[in-house]
This record gives C-alpha cells, sequence and structure tokens, in this order.
C-alpha cells in the first residue's frame, strides 16, 4: 500500500514567512506520508481526492481562483483533511467559507518572545506528548474572534507569560474541528525556522496533521 499524500500549499499574495522552506522541509521527515508541495493554485482547480490532507503552511492573502475554492470546500465537505500553519489565518479574508473552516482570523500579533502555551486538552495527538505548560517562542497570534464554542481548544496562551497580548485570558492558540465529514487542525504556532527544528513542536504538527487525515 502506497504512503499516503499530503498536499502543501505555501503561495503568499501578503507577508511571507522565511521560515516557509523549513517548514516544508519538516513537513517531508515528519511521518510516513509523500509531500507535494507547490504555489501553484492550479493545484486547486484539479482533483484533490488522491491526498489524505491539505496544509497551509503560513499562506497569506488571497491565495485561490475561484475554482480553487469551489475544489477545496468540496474536498473538505466530502472527508478531505485541513491543517492550517500559522499564517494560515492571514489567509482568504474576502472568502467567508475560509473563516468558518480555520475557526479564527489573524488580528495582529506582539514582538516575536518567548511566553507560556497552556495545554488544555491532553486527550489529542497534537497535544498528548506536551507538558501542561510549554515553554515556547512564537509570535502569539491574537485572532478577531475567540473561536471557542465552535472548536475544541487544545492549546492556549497565557498573556501574563509575554507582552503584547491583546485577547486577555482566553486566548486560543490551537484547535481542532469538524467540517462536513472533514477534518480540520489549526495551530498558530511556527513563526521561526527554529520551530521546525523542535521535537515538540514536530510532534505536535505531526499530531494535528495525524488526527485530521484520519477521516479520509
Amino acid at each position: 500500500m502506497s504512503a499516503p499524500a499530503l498536499l502543501a500549499y505555501t503561495r503568499t499574495t501578503g507577508y511571507r514567512h522565511d521560515s516557509i522552506p523549513a517548514a516544508v522541509a519538516a513537513l517531508r521527515t515528519l511521518g510516513d506520508f509523500t509531500v507535494d508541495a507547490t504555489e501553484d493554485p492550479a493545484a486547486f482547480e484539479a482533483p484533490l481526492d488522491a491526498y489524505a490532507g491539505v496544509v497551509f503552511l503560513s499562506t497569506s492573502g488571497e491565495v485561490l481562483t475561484p475554482a480553487g475554492r469551489e475544489r477545496l470546500a468540496a474536498y473538505v465537505e466530502s472527508g478531505g483533511g485541513f491543517v492550517g500553519v500559522h499564517a494560515a489565518a492571514c489567509t482568504e479574508y474576502d472568502w467567508p467559507y475560509y473563516g468558518e473552516l480555520l475557526g479564527a482570523r489573524f488580528d495582529k500579533h506582539p514582538a516575536f518572545q518567548p511566553g507560556r502555551a497552556l495545554i488544555e486538552d491532553h486527550d489529542h495527538p497534537a497535544t498528548g506528548h506536551l507538558p501542561a505548560v510549554w515553554e515556547f517562542t512564537d509570535e502569539w497570534y491574537d485572532f478577531r474572534t475567540n473561536p471557542r464554542g465552535s472548536v475544541r481548544v487544545l492549546v492556549s496562551a497565557d498573556e501574563t507569560s509575554y507582552e503584547g497580548g491583546g485577547m486577555g485570558a482566553d486566548h486560543p492558540l490551537a484547535w481542532c474541528r469538524e467540517q462536513g465529514a472533514g477534518r480540520v487542525f489549526y495551530t498558530a504556532l511556527g513563526h521561526a525556522d527554529e520551530a521546525y527544528d523542535d521535537p515538540d513542536f514536530r510532534a505536535h504538527l505531526l499530531g494535528g496533521i495525524t488526527w485530521a487525515t484520519e477521516a479520509r
């Protein structure tokens, strides 16, 4: 049996993260799956059924054509896995479905700095390996709305541990949800190259991908 395949999408029409090459390289070495990496929106105008999951790796801005939007939505609704990493929340602001799919949209972030992530749910492949308090360095994204209530929150930010947080005591950072017959996982972490060499973050990402692709 062939290894499951992932489609890694890294197109940016807004801010471009320098860590995208490191993110793609990490994805290729995380687990037992093959990875097709592309920045070509035409990839979403062809059938996606061969993929166990689609991963938006720090995409930004409007990155899909109208036909690509239709294909992606149909893919997830019919059981495809979707994973968003970091700036995936800064993507497709003009497409309401995408905001619902991901769970929340990026608002702003403070300076890149150390802080504490609190693990709310250890009963998930993305968090089962993590300590209750996870020391990490990242941009600590704020979101336009709090997704709690429409998602299963896995990790939240402790805003008392860093400067510039804007969401208060309830600040989800990583979560999962179901969309149609598909599964969605999002983590706001993953700004810097160093994250993709960090064993805990790599296991976090692999766990999220594993969960999202199980339904297919």
